[in-house]
């Protein structure tokens, strides 16, 4: 058994958060604690200025790693291993590329753990999409619960993780919060539309949402994944309606780009787009609290999962969900 802390500082760029699980990489998972830390706002934009580069600047590297270790301080809890995933700044699987920030080695050497990163560099050199990551993780947690659901994560961008009884699948729906939070942010100052309130005064441009929602990426079969920017136009177009307008535009985008791909049973949703009550709404859907679920940590705790399964060299990635070639074990291990 192992005491594993995972962090997670996703396509958001909003802070990264802490999780501390006890398992053993298969069947047992138990939470012991968890945090967050919101990112300086000067990091915030070194970062949003790194997204689409193979490459960072040390000091903006240095700055995110060091946040990392400043929560694991803060945190205070012993670890057997750390999964540390970095920052995605650029993913195109198509081109076998993605690329993660963040100084692992270093993070190693401060904390006295051994650290797990490149999670998802041996699935895209072996010719699948490196995302989404978690499923498997999703797998052993409702492993007692009735069949089919499905689970949806909203953070910067969608994926969403179908569990059947004979059957795990996955794939990124589409944009999650990163257009509607780019938005409301460039109207109003604020990092995101809080319980979709703005979203809920505005009425959908419908000529935008069918332009949008052909966009080939949809018209693809799962496995597959997304780059955060790869929705980018979609701001511009936006720029010509009201605010409320397009904070509901937008929100009626990442919804129903969310069920592109039909999900089945119920569906549940972690992340920050669960605390939005407007798309929740579109969706049809609960958070995921109503599993007993932690909606704000779930996907650390996920890191911290599968960073014990790449010490076991068991698969972090399956055919079904990222497109491998075959179940692959990934992640490089950085001793203390």
């Amino acid at each position: 058994m192992y005491t594993a802390l995972g962090f997670m500082s996703g396509t958001s760029l909003d802070g990264v958060d802490a999780a501390v699980v006890e398992t053993d990489g298969r069947g047992h998972v138990r939470p012991l604690a968890s945090a967050h830390a919101p990112y300086a706002p000067s990091l915030r934009r070194a970062l949003g200025a790194c997204l689409g580069q193979r490459a960072a600047p040390p000091a903006v590297v240095q700055a995110l790693t060091a946040a990392h270790l400043n929560l694991f301080r803060r945190l205070g809890h012993r670890a057997d291993v750390i999964g540390f995933p970095g920052q995605t700044t650029h993913h195109d699987p198509e081109s076998r590329t993605t690329v993660q920030i963040g100084d692992a080695a270093w993070l190693a050497r401060q904390t006295g753990c051994a650290v797990i990163a490149d999670f998802r560099r041996a699935d895209v050199e072996a010719g699948g999409q490196g995302a989404p990551l978690i499923p498997l993780y999703h797998q052993a947690l409702a492993a007692a619960l009735p069949k089919p659901l499905a689970i949806l994560n909203l953070g910067g961008v969608g994926n969403a993780t179908s569990l059947q009884a004979d059957a795990l699948d996955a794939w990124d729906t589409g944009p999650g919060g990163a257009l509607l939070d780019d938005f409301v942010a460039q109207r109003t100052g604020q990092p995101y539309d809080a319980g979709g309130a703005l979203a809920a005064r505005g009425t959908p441009d419908e000529s935008l949402l069918r332009a949008w929602l052909a966009h080939p990426y949809f018209a693809r079969p799962p496995p597959k994944s997304l780059d955060r920017n790869t929705f980018a136009h979609c701001l511009a177009d936006a720029a010509r309606l009201s605010t409320p307008d397009g904070a509901a535009t937008l929100a009626a985008f990442t919804a129903r780009a969310a069920r592109h791909i039909p999900l089945p049973g119920p569906l549940y949703v972690t992340g920050g787009g669960r605390k939005n009550a407007h798309i929740l709404g579109l969706l049809g859907a609960q958070p995921v609290e109503a599993l007993g679920w932690d909606g704000d940590t779930l996907e650390a705790q996920g890191l911290a999962y599968l960073a014990v399964r790449s010490l076991l060299k068991l698969p972090l990635t399956l055919p079904s969900t990222t497109g491998a070639p075959r179940p692959l074990t990934g992640g490089q291990k950085f001793a203390p």
